[in-house]
């Protein structure tokens, strides 16, 4: 019936009528809090760039990964620091590396009260910052960068952790990874493809987080070009045609038809990562009182969900599990 006897507000009358018929909502167990672990440090470090987020020994990782686990934070996502970087960045599976310790640490702590997950790239032990060997031309080898991660991979596995996930966007990653698990008796580790991942300006705050900054040249060789939408599904449906258990779209907030489209188009779990940029640029603006910053937290992350995505990798998971 059109107005008057139609009236939308209706349902927007109240706080607790905006809760009741809310269509999306922040669940907690599907966030996942990113976890920086770092070699040769004691305690936090606090980052710069990325208000009230740091980088940790293994002690202070447990710690927060405890703090996450009581408000009902999903999981957490390991990122290594070594204190040995080469050009191969074999320090990513040495088996007592950052990831490996910490994910063996919080196992004990926590048994499975949280989904512990490990980022599997070179970016960060490599000592040019490339997400693998480089060949003449300063791009990066595509197959032994895979070789590589299936090592990475396989060493996170045997450390305890429930999910890898492959970041670097090399052809044929997913393949590879999926065989060598299964080939070693992990075939009941999950699989989460960074499938579409793209050569953002929003991963800045990261490389001093991951101390991953590049000496020279960029990533564009093999994420995507952020101008592309269509060649997005094709990257989908090939880490689906792969083995990926998880379809992950990231950036998150620039690319959320891409995250819909992700949704509309495949039946398995999509997740994404709302990177250090995003919400880098909301505590900044809020720490100069232009916004209000954890209203506009919850609301960019809403606007994720929203879009599509079952999980959100997001800096901020502690913040908006408490106030969920």
């Amino acid at each position: 019936m059109p107005f008057p006897e139609t009236r939308l507000r209706r349902l927007r009358r109240t706080a607790a009528l905006r809760r009741a018929f809310a269509e999306t909502r922040i669940d907690p167990a599907g966030l996942v809090l990113p976890v920086f672990v770092k070699d040769g440090i004691e305690g936090a470090h606090p980052i710069g760039s990325m208000p009230g987020v740091a980088q940790h020994d293994v002690a202070s990782a447990v710690d927060l990964a405890r703090r996450a686990a009581d408000v009902g934070v999903g999981g957490v996502i390991l990122f290594g620091i070594p204190e040995v970087k080469d050009q191969l960045g074999s320090s990513g599976w040495d088996p007592e590396g950052p990831v490996p310790r910490a994910a063996r640490a919080m196992r004990d702590a926590l048994g499975d009260e949280l989904v512990l997950w490990a980022d599997v790239c070179q970016c960060e032990y490599t000592d040019h910052g490339h997400c693998g060997p480089l060949d003449a031309r300063g791009q990066v080898v595509n197959d032994a960068a895979v070789e590589a991660y299936v090592r990475d991979a396989l060493t996170y596995a045997d450390a305890g952790v429930d999910v890898v996930a492959p970041s670097g966007m090399m052809d044929g990653q997913v393949g590879a990874i999926r065989q060598a698990l299964d080939g070693k008796g992990f075939e009941d580790v999950v699989l989460v493809a960074y499938a579409a991942k793209y050569a953002s300006a929003f991963y800045g705050p990261f490389r001093e987080a991951a101390e991953s900054t590049m000496q020279d040249g960029d990533r564009a060789g093999h994420q995507m070009d952020p101008a592309n939408r269509r060649e997005a599904l094709r990257e989908l449906a090939s880490d689906v045609e792969e083995g990926a258990d998880v379809l992950m779209v990231k950036p998150a907030l620039a690319y959320l038809d891409v995250i819909a489209d992700a949704r509309s188009t495949f039946d398995l779990p999509v997740a994404a990562y709302q990177v250090s940029g995003e919400y880098a640029m909301v505590q900044a603006a809020a720490e100069r009182g232009w916004l209000d910053g954890p209203r506009a937290m919850r609301e960019t992350v809403t606007s994720i969900r929203r879009a599509g995505a079952d999980l959100v990798l997001t800096y901020a998971a502690i913040e908006l599990a408490a106030g969920a």
